[in-house]
C-alpha cells in the first residue's frame, strides 16, 4: 500500500512542476497588477477569462477527450487521429469565434456592468482569445500523447515567461487595464500555437477523416455537458456577483480564488498521477482498499493546506495585493475548502472510469450546478463574496453526495470514515480556534496562527488518523531513501512521462483521458 502512495506522490510531483512554477510567477505579479488595476477592472478581466474557458469547452465538442482515447486504440492510425482532431477543432473554433463576434455588445451587457468602459471591445478580445485558447489546449495535449514530459514543462514555462513581460508592458507601460490583461494572456499564446503547428506539421491538417471524426464526436460529445456543468460551479457565481453586488466585488472574489489555487496545484498533480495508478490495479479487492487509503491521505494533505490558507489569508493578501483588494481575504478559506472538495470528487470519478459508467457523472454535476445557482442567489446579496464561497462548498458537497450514491452501487469502496472524520473535525476545530481566539493582524497573529497550523498534522499523526503500524512504516520508508531516489530519477527526466510500473500501458492512458476533461479547465487563470 505504501508503494502505491509513493508512486502517486512522485508521479504527481513530476506532472505538477510546470503548474507550480507558473502559479508562483502569477502570484508574484499580483502586487504589480493590483496596483495598476482597480477591483472592477480586475473583475472584468477575470469574468471574461472564465467565460472564455466555458465557451471553449462547448466549442471543443469533446474532441480533446476523444483524442486522448482514440490515439491509443490499436485499430486506429494515431497520426490520422491527431490530424482529424486538429482539423475539426480548427473549424469549430473558427466558426464559434465568427458567430460570437457580431454579438460582442450583447455579450458585454450580459457578462459585465453597464459602467465598464470599452466593454464590447473587451468581449471582442476575449472572442479572439477563445480561438487561440482552444487550439492551444489541443496542441499542448500532443505532448502528453507522446509522453514528452520534459518538453511539456519547457513549453509551458516558456509561454508563461513570454506572457509576463507582454502583460506588464500593456498593463503598466500602456495603461490598458483589463484590455492589457486579456491581450497579454492571449497574444502571448499565438507564437506558441504557431510553434507546435510548424513542429508537428507532418501530422496536422485541415481536412478531417469523416468516418473517424464521426466516431470521435460520438465518444467525446457526451463528455461535454458534464464538463460544462462542473465548470459552471466556478463561473456562474462570478456572473451572479457582478449582477448582485458589482464588478468590484467580482474582482475581490477572483483574487481570493487565485490564492485558493495553492490547493489546485495539488489537485492537478493528483488528477494526472492517480488515474493511471488506479486503473493499473487489476484485483478489485485490492483496488477498493487502495482507493480508500488514497482518499484518506489526499484529504489529509488538502485539509492541511485549507487550514493554512484559511488562517493566514489576511497576511497573504496584505503581502501580495494592493490595499483596496484586502477584503478578498474573507473568501480565501471557503474557496480553498471548495478546491479540496473538488479533489474528493476526482477521487470518486475514477470509479466511474473503472466501471465504464461515465454517464452517471452528468446527473451529479448538473445537480451541483443547480444548487450553486440557487445558493448564490440566496447567499451573495446578504453575505457578498463569502456567501459565494460558502455556496461553492455546499454545491460540491451535493456533487460528492450524489457521486457517493452512484459509485457505491457500482463499485462499493470501504471508505475510512473514522479517519476522514478525524481529518475534517480536527480541521474545523483548528480553524475555529484560530479565528475566534487569535489576533487577526500583526506579528503576534501571524506567528500564533502558524503555530496552530503546525499543530494540525501533529493532531492527525497522534489523534487517530494514522495507526501505530502505519507510523512505523512511514518512518522506515523515509529512512530507506527510496522516495528520495525516485524523486532524483524524475528530476533527471526518466520517469515524468512514463506509465507507472505495473500499469497496463495504453488502457491507462485511455482511462486517464476521461478525467483530463474534469481538471484541465480548473487549472487556468486566464491562460
Amino acid at each position: 500500500m505504501l508503494d502505491y502512495l509513493r508512486r502517486l506522490a512522485t508521479t504527481g510531483a513530476a506532472y505538477t512542476a510546470a503548474s507550480i512554477l507558473s502559479k508562483i510567477l502569477a502570484v508574484a505579479l499580483l502586487p504589480l497588477y493590483t496596483r495598476y488595476l482597480d477591483p472592477a477592472d480586475y473583475g472584468a478581466a477575470e469574468v471574461l477569462f472564465s467565460a472564455v474557458v466555458a465557451a471553449s469547452i462547448v466549442v471543443r465538442l469533446g474532441i480533446i477527450e476523444a483524442l486522448l482515447r482514440f490515439f491509443y486504440l490499436p485499430d486506429e492510425d494515431g497520426d490520422e487521429v491527431v490530424r482529424t482532431g486538429f482539423a475539426s477543432l480548427f473549424m469549430s473554433a473558427t466558426i464559434g469565434a465568427l458567430v460570437l463576434l457580431p454579438f460582442a455588445p450583447q455579450l458585454a451587457d450580459l457578462l459585465l456592468d453597464d459602467g465598464v468602459e470599452n466593454a464590447a471591445n473587451l468581449v471582442r478580445i476575449s472572442i479572439g482569445g477563445l480561438w487561440v485558447l482552444t487550439l492551444y489546449e489541443y496542441l499542448v495535449s500532443l505532448f502528453r500523447l507522446d509522453e514528452r514530459a520534459r518538453a511539456y514543462f519547457t513549453f509551458t514555462i516558456l509561454h508563461v515567461l513570454a506572457a509576463i513581460p507582454l502583460t506588464v508592458f500593456l498593463v503598466v507601460g500602456e495603461g490598458l487595464g483589463a484590455e492589457g490583461l486579456l491581450l497579454g494572456s492571449y497574444l502571448s499564446g499565438v507564437p506558441f500555437v504557431l510553434w507546435i503547428v510548424v513542429a508537428d506539421r507532418e501530422r496536422l491538417g485541415l481536412v478531417p477523416d469523416r468516418d473517424l471524426l464521426n466516431r470521435m464526436v460520438k465518444f467525446g460529445l457526451p463528455t461535454m455537458p458534464a464538463e460544462v456543468t462542473l465548470y459552471a460551479l466556478q463561473f456562474i457565481d462570478r456572473i451572479i456577483i457582478v449582477r448582485s453586488i458589482g464588478l468590484a466585488e467580482a474582482g475581490l472574489y477572483a483574487l481570493a480564488f487565485k490564492f485558493s489555487q495553492a490547493i489546485q496545484v495539488v489537485v492537478r498533480g493528483f488528477q494526472l498521477a492517480w488515474p493511471p495508478l488506479a486503473y493499473s490495479i487489476q484485483d478489485d479487492e485490492e483496488a477498493r482498499r487502495t482507493y480508500a487509503v488514497v482518499l484518506t491521505v489526499f484529504s489529509a494533505l488538502c485539509m492541511f493546506l485549507v487550514v493554512a490558507l484559511w488562517l493566514e489569508a489576511p497576511w497573504i493578501v496584505r503581502l501580495l495585493a494592493a490595499p483596496e483588494f484586502f477584503d478578498s481575504h474573507e473568501a480565501v478559506g471557503p474557496l480553498a475548502l471548495g478546491a479540496a472538495l473538488y479533489g474528493v470528487y476526482l477521487a470518486q470519478l475514477v470509479i466511474l472510469g473503472r466501471t465504464g459508467k461515465t454517464e452517471r457523472n452528468l446527473p451529479a454535476t448538473a445537480a451541483g450546478m443547480i444548487a450553486n445557482v440557487a445558493l448564490n442567489l440566496l447567499l451573495v446579496p446578504p453575505y457578498g463574496i463569502v456567501g459565494a464561497g460558502v455556496a461553492l462548498v455546499l454545491s460540491y458537497l451535493v456533487v460528492i453526495a450524489l457521486m457517493y450514491a452512484f459509485t457505491q452501487s457500482l463499485f462499493p469502496i470501504p471508505w475510512q470514515w473514522g479517519r476522514l472524520a478525524v481529518i475534517a473535525v480536527s480541521a474545523a476545530v483548528v480553524i475555529a480556534a484560530g479565528e475566534l481566539l487569535l489576533p487577526t493582524e500583526g506579528a503576534l497573529g501571524l506567528i500564533s496562527r502558524a503555530v496552530l497550523i503546525a499543530l494540525y498534522p501533529v493532531i492527525l499523526w497522534w489523534g487517530g488518523a494514522i495507526k501505530s503500524d502505519e507510523r512505523e512504516a512511514v518512518r522506515t520508508a523515509l529512512a530507506s531513501g527510496d522516495l528520495r531516489e525516485r524523486l532524483r530519477r524524475m528530476r533527471g527526466g526518466g520517469a515524468a512521462g512514463d506509465v507507472p510500473e505495473g500499469a497496463p500501458g495504453n488502457e491507462d492512458s485511455r482511462a486517464a483521458g476521461f478525467m483530463d476533461a474534469e481538471t484541465r479547465d480548473q487549472d487556468r487563470g486566464g491562460f
